[in-house]
């Protein structure tokens, strides 16, 4: 009588065991490669900066008489609260990522759309077309994006031979320069979210209210538009989260004026050498970035939860 219940006692077992198996790769990625990381910065935010390798006073000494001391500073937050340079860098950063992301909404979604509408055969070619970019190195892509909007590039030399300017466009080390960057970079990423929710969306109820005599935007703002917001908060996340901290394209292709968060970590890191500072930037940059977002999350869990 033991064994033949066995099966159903070790099912939960099992399916627990399978879970830890299957969670536990991405759980050490993780550990390694960020909270380790997370966890030597946020150490480092409360030491002194000093000239030293490497250039940050010890948390933990041993006094003369044998003794452990803890020696922690808040001087480098405090530091960012009073230095107006971190927060114009850090409200720039919102500013510009929020604007990329919305133009990406805007340019995406009826891309998206466009291609979940389209026949499967034609589908994978326009896949393939959005996917294409990324076997090119995403440096090339921005190298490559200076010859296009350069003074004496492909756009400015297309626009003069068709005579709609007289003189070259000055596009390059502007914020509009950073903005294209971006989108230009990113745009994929709001498009694959929105072509795999759209794609699942159930034509028949577009069909129904066809039937009905409903004029052609009621149904979108109705059916489509609700039943995509799953694939334009996944698509608006993967564009908003890399482009905060965005740092090669406004060094490439942004001027001075564009003072993003990234570009500042790596002046405090390389330039100044200040690295408790950096780590302190970084440390108050992650928990606004990622707080807001977690308490979302969770509220939206939340809602979602049956009752």
């Amino acid at each position: 009588m033991t064994t033949q219940y066995w099966p159903a006692r070790a099912a939960p077992f099992l399916r627990r065991r399978v879970y830890w198996l299957l969670i536990l790769p991405p759980l050490l990625f993780l550990c390694v490669f960020f909270l380790i990381p997370f966890a030597f910065a946020f150490k480092i935010s409360f030491a002194d900066s000093t000239i030293a390798i490497p250039p940050f006073t010890k948390l933990f000494s041993v006094t003369p008489d044998g003794h452990y001391a803890l020696t922690v500073t808040l001087d480098n937050y405090r530091y960012l609260v009073t230095d107006d340079v971190y927060l114009l860098s850090y409200i720039f950063s919102l500013r510009t990522a929020f604007c990329s992301t919305l133009i990406c909404l805007l340019l995406g979604y009826p891309m998206a759309y466009g291609i979940a509408r389209a026949p499967r055969s034609t589908q994978t070619i326009l896949l393939l077309l959005i996917i294409l970019p990324f076997w090119t190195s995403f440096l090339l892509r921005v190298y490559a994006l200076q010859g296009i909007i350069s003074e004496h590039g492909l756009l400015n030399n297309l626009l003069l031979w068709l005579g709609l300017i007289h003189t070259p466009l000055r596009i390059m080390h502007t914020t509009l320069a950073v903005y294209i960057g971006i989108v230009y970079s990113y745009l994929p990423f709001m498009i694959l979210p929105l072509y795999a929710t759209l794609e699942k969306l159930d034509v028949t109820l577009l069909e129904a209210a066809a039937d009905l005599g409903t004029p052609p935007w009621r149904p979108f703002l109705e059916i489509t538009l609700p039943l995509s917001l799953p694939g334009v908060i996944a698509g608006s996340m993967l564009v908003f989260i890399p482009a905060i901290g965005e740092f090669v394209i406004p060094s490439l292709l942004g001027g001075p004026d564009s003072l993003m968060i990234g570009r500042v970590l790596w002046d405090e890191f390389f330039a100044n050498h200040n690295w408790p500072v950096a780590s302190a930037v970084a440390t108050a940059f992650l928990v606004l970035l990622v707080g807001p977002i977690a308490l979302y999350q969770h509220y939206q869990m939340k809602d979602q939860a049956p009752s």
